[in-house]
């Protein structure tokens, strides 16, 4: 048994914290170093300066489990006292027992994910912190403290906002909500609290973000909940209307993420075209062949995503649509992966991500008949993704010669040598970039957070040149 340890009097106790995976697990590690910090621990840039590290890991797919293994193994080797929080936490190894734990024995504590009080309750038994009379007796400290925002993890002119947690879905290559559990959405004015916190801490992006999106309420049957002590409905096309609404004084863009293609989808569609919210809808598609996707059990067709998406357009024509696919499906004939690939062509897709199919312990696709070869799968996520840039590619010429508002992600010495941002069909980390070159005014500089507008001049595969004006 490993004894709990103090740090030194009058200092504070410093935790190391390590978060990989997607932005959802990345809130959850916010919310956990939120409620560190306002507790009195302190943060560490290092393993072996902390007191204790923290490493919350992901477990969707083979390569991550083996990146959160070897994270958790690198820190245990560096500073020997390590708690495991996330979704390889929530993963049974091939005996039934805790993935992690056979792993690596010598962890401190193992956690699932969206597990806030257990991972503090594992801190508080391994790390006390200082009893601070002036600190510990006040309620709500870490309202106080930090604000309904918290500590934030991304650059400070981005966030993501949370509204939801878990899927209903059973899509067979899955295993979320084995992990995460089913939807369970966040009440409607928390959801507004914490977005008019971000603006008002300076956040010009809000990244809204779940497991489904779209289905934001489905378990609260849409129920009214109150803010600023006006009725709002815990429903996705109510949310962003009060989302616009409080980006509008900032000038702040709202960008949707994980929408699934849904009916009542296109009422947003008004709003994207009134500035409401950014004309950009990340939606996870897939596949496009019905019967691929009724082995994948997603909850549309083919040929009903390309009618929505043509409804989208003429709704909103500057409309962006970026997808996920997975390529070499078990069963996937050369018929069906060639209506993917034109379904991708006649969709024109703007951007496009793809995965070669692999195989993820607890998934029902694993029992599925015609497991295809790697070098297969590999080989069609190879095809998939030169289609896709060639219609990405010819997607952005189209806008050659025209001006876009740009959000200054980096500029080095205020710009005078030029810089990189990112347009409203850009989201961070996952889509292109627009360089921007040097002012040709003295007077112009780029200052990262602020907008800048710009004349795109040239195309360089998926990013845009653009011209500060």
């Amino acid at each position: 048994m490993i004894e709990s340890t103090q740090a030194a009097p009058g200092a504070a106790p410093t935790i190391g914290f390590v978060s990989l995976g997607c932005p959802k697990a990345l809130t959850d590690s916010e919310l956990i170093l939120t409620q560190l910090s306002a507790e009195g621990y302190a943060t560490s840039k290092s393993y072996t300066g902390a007191d204790l590290v923290i490493v919350n890991t992901c477990g969707f797919i083979d390569d991550a489990v083996r990146e959160s293994l070897d994270t958790i193994g690198e820190a245990l080797a560096a500073n020997g006292r390590v708690i495991v929080t996330g979704c390889l936490g929530a993963k049974s190894g091939a005996d039934g027992g805790n993935l992690v734990r056979q792993a690596h024995p010598k962890v401190l504590a193992v956690t699932g994910p969206h597990a806030t009080q257990e991972v503090l309750d594992a801190v508080h038994q391994h790390l006390p912190k200082p009893h601070d009379p002036f600190v510990d007796l006040v309620p709500e400290a870490r309202e106080q403290f930090l604000g309904a925002a918290g500590i934030k993890l991304t650059p400070r002119h981005y966030a993501y906002l949370k509204i939801s947690e878990g899927c209903n879905h059973r899509c067979t290559f899955c295993i979320i909500p084995s992990m995460r559990g089913d939807l369970e959405s966040r009440p409607v004015g928390d959801v507004l609290n914490e977005a008019r916190a971000l603006f008002e801490s300076g956040v010009k992006e809000l990244l809204v973000i779940s497991q489904d999106t779209s289905a934001y309420g489905v378990d609260l049957k849409y129920r009214t909940g109150f803010w600023d002590g006006k009725p709002v409905k815990t429903r996705l096309t109510d949310l962003c209307e009060k989302l616009g609404e409080l980006a509008e004084p900032h000038g702040a863009w709202v960008r949707l993420h994980y929408v699934y293609p849904y009916p009542h989808v296109d009422e947003l569609l008004p709003l994207m075209g009134a500035g409401r919210i950014l004309p950009y809808l990340d939606v996870p598609f897939q596949h496009a062949h019905p019967d691929v996707l009724r082995r994948m059990k997603r909850p549309a067709s083919g040929e009903r995503n390309l009618e929505r998406l043509a409804r989208w357009r003429e709704a909103c024509p500057q409309v962006v649509v970026r997808s996920t696919f997975i390529a070499g499906f078990p069963g996937e004939t050369d018929a069906e992966f060639e209506a993917l690939l034109e379904f991708v062509r006649e969709a024109g897709i703007d951007r496009a991500g793809c995965f070669a199919y692999s195989p993820v312990e607890g998934a029902a696709a694993n029992e599925l008949p015609g497991m295809l070869p790697r070098a297969v799968r590999e080989e069609r996520r190879a095809h998939f993704m030169a289609v896709a840039e060639a219609v990405s590619t010819q997607r952005l010429q189209r806008r050659i010669g025209s001006t876009l508002q740009v959000l200054v992600d980096h500029a080095p010495a205020l710009g005078r040598r030029g810089g990189r941002g990112r347009s409203y069909a850009d989201a961070p980390e996952i889509d292109g970039q627009v360089r921007l070159l040097p002012p040709a005014k003295a007077s112009v500089t780029l200052k990262v957070g602020d907008f800048v507008r710009a004349r795109v001049v040239d195309t360089e595969g998926h990013d845009l040149v653009a011209q500060p004006l």
